[in-house]
C-alpha cells in the first residue's frame, strides 16, 4: 500500500469540481458547493450522525440509499440546512438540479450540507450552478482539490488523502477528502468525508466495511465534545478496477478494509489536528486495559477533557487532568497500576508511576509539549488491550470562532 496523490479523484472514473455559487455570501472567494461523479454506477454506503436532531440531507440521502446505489454528490458549506424551513424540499432539489444536468435518476444523487444552522437555504444560487459544476468536472488531482475546498467551513486547510494497494491482485485505488474543525466528536459519526474507490465491491460489503472502518478512525477523534447534526460519511465504490466483486468477508475483502481503514485513519488525524483555534495534534495512547472497549473508554475521556486540552495548550506537564478523565470515564480500574508518559519529537518523559507523581524534569517536560504533535501515553496495568484516539488542545482562538460563528 502506498499513499499517492488526486484526493477522490485517484481512483479510475471519479471526477469532481467546486467552485463559488453564494451560499457563503461573506466571502466571494471561498468556494462553497463542491460535486462528486462517477462515469459509471456505484455501490454505495453511509453512515451519519447519532444526534437525534438530524439535517435534512440526512434524511434524503437514507431515503437515496436504500437500494445501495449512488453515482454522484453534491455537498455545500455555509448553511447546514438543518431545522430550517424546507429543508428536505430543497435537498432534494439539488440532488434533481445534478440528475438533470447529468442525465440519471435524482435517487442516484446524495447531499451533504455543513455550517449554520436553523437558516433556509439558498437552493436557487445551487441550482443555478450545478450547470457549471458539471462542465469543471475533472479526473485529476485539480478537480480532488476544488472539492475539498468547497466543503471546508472553519477549517484552516483541505483534508485529503489517497492511497493505493492490491485487492485480489489488481491495483485499487482510493481517496478522500473530509471537512472537520469545530463540532467535532462523532458519533455513528461539523464534519463530512466523501471516499472513493474504484474496487468491485458489493454494497452490502462496501455497508460492513464501513462500520468496521468509523470506529477505529473516526469515532476516535474529539475536537470539542459536540456531535454534530450534519456528521456524515458516504463510500462510492465503481468498479472499475477490475478486481473479482467482493461479496463475502475473505482476503479480498481483508485488503480493502485495511486500505479503507488507513485512509480514514488519515483524514482523522486531519480533523484533529485542524480543530478550531488548535495548536497542537494530541494522540492517546492506552495500554494495558482489561479489553479494548475498556481501552477506547479511557482514551476517549482523556483526548475530551477540556482540563487536559488545556494544560497542553499551556504546555502544562500536568498529569493529574490525566488521571482525573480517566477516573470519570465510567469504566473500573486500579488508579496504583497507572503509569503516565508525555512524548513528542522533543522526547519522553514519565510523570506518573503507578498512580503517584514522580520527581520529573519540568523545563524538558515543556520542552515535549511544545512541539506540535504531542503524544499521552497511558500504561492501566490491568491486561493487554489498547487504543489510540486523536484530539487536540483547546485555545483562545476557538472561543473567538465560536462566539460569533453565526453572526
Amino acid at each position: 500500500m502506498k499513499l499517492i496523490d488526486g484526493g477522490v479523484c485517484a481512483a479510475q472514473g471519479f471526477r469532481a469540481s467546486g467552485l463559488h455559487a453564494g451560499v457563503k455570501t461573506h466571502n466571494l472567494q471561498k468556494k462553497d458547493v463542491a460535486l462528486i461523479v462517477s462515469d459509471v454506477d456505484c455501490a454505495a454506503a453511509a453512515v451519519f450522525t447519532k444526534n437525534v436532531v438530524k439535517a435534512a440531507p440526512i434524511h434524503v440521502d437514507k431515503a437515496h440509499l436504500t437500494d445501495g446505489r449512488a453515482r454522484a454528490i453534491i455537498a455545500n458549506s455555509g448553511n447546514a440546512n438543518a431545522c430550517a424551513p424546507m429543508g428536505e424540499e430543497n435537498a432534494e432539489a439539488e440532488c434533481a438540479a445534478v440528475a438533470k444536468a447529468l442525465g440519471i435518476p435524482a435517487e442516484n444523487v446524495l447531499v451533504s450540507s455543513t455550517g449554520v444552522i436553523g437558516q433556509t437555504l439558498p437552493v436557487k444560487v445551487i441550482e443555478n450552478a450545478v450547470p457549471e459544476l458539471v462542465k469543471n468536472l475533472a479526473a485529476s488531482a485539480e478537480g480532488s482539490d476544488a472539492a475539498a475546498c468547497a466543503i471546508m467551513t472553519t477549517d484552516t486547510v483541505k483534508k485529503e488523502v489517497a492511497v493505493e494497494t492490491s485487492v485480489g491482485g489488481k491495483t485499487v485505488r482510493m481517496g478522500g477528502i473530509a471537512k472537520g474543525s469545530g463540532m467535532i466528536h462523532p458519533n455513528m459519526g461539523t464534519m463530512l468525508c466523501f471516499l472513493t474507490t474504484d474496487c468491485a465491491i458489493s454494497s452490502e460489503m462496501i455497508y460492513a466495511a464501513l462500520l468496521d472502518t468509523v470506529g477505529v478512525s473516526f469515532n476516535r477523534i474529539s475536537v470539542d465534545g459536540d456531535t454534530s447534526t450534519n456528521d456524515t460519511c458516504c463510500v462510492l465504490a465503481n468498479g472499475l478496477a477490475g478486481n473479482e466483486l467482493i461479496t463475502e468477508k475473505n482476503a479480498a475483502y481483508g485488503e480493502f478494509l485495511e486500505a479503507l481503514q488507513t485512509l480514514a485513519i488519515a483524514l482523522a488525524k486531519k480533523m484533529a489536528s485542524d480543530g478550531e483555534g488548535a495548536k497542537h495534534l494530541v494522540t492517546c495512547t492506552v495500554t494495558g486495559a482489561a479489553d479494548e472497549k475498556t481501552a477506547e473508554t479511557v482514551c476517549k475521556s482523556v483526548i475530551s477533557s477540556t482540563l487536559t486540552k488545556a494544560a497542553v495548550f499551556g504546555a502544562d506537564a500536568n498529569w493529574g487532568r490525566v488521571l482525573c478523565a480517566m477516573g470519570y470515564s465510567g469504566v473500573e480500574f486500579d488508579p496504583e497500576k497507572v503509569n503516565v508518559w508525555f512524548a513528542s519529537t522533543a522526547g519522553s518523559i514519565e510523570v506518573c508511576h503507578q498512580g503517584r507523581g514522580l520527581d520529573f524534569d519540568e523545563t524538558l517536560a515543556k520542552t515535549i509539549l511544545t512541539e506540535h504533535d504531542v503524544e499521552i501515553n497511558v500504561q492501566m496495568g490491568e491486561g493487554k488491550a489498547a487504543c489510540t484516539c486523536w484530539g487536540c488542545d483547546i485555545t483562545y482562538d476557538y472561543i473567538k470562532i465560536n462566539g460569533d460563528y453565526r453572526t
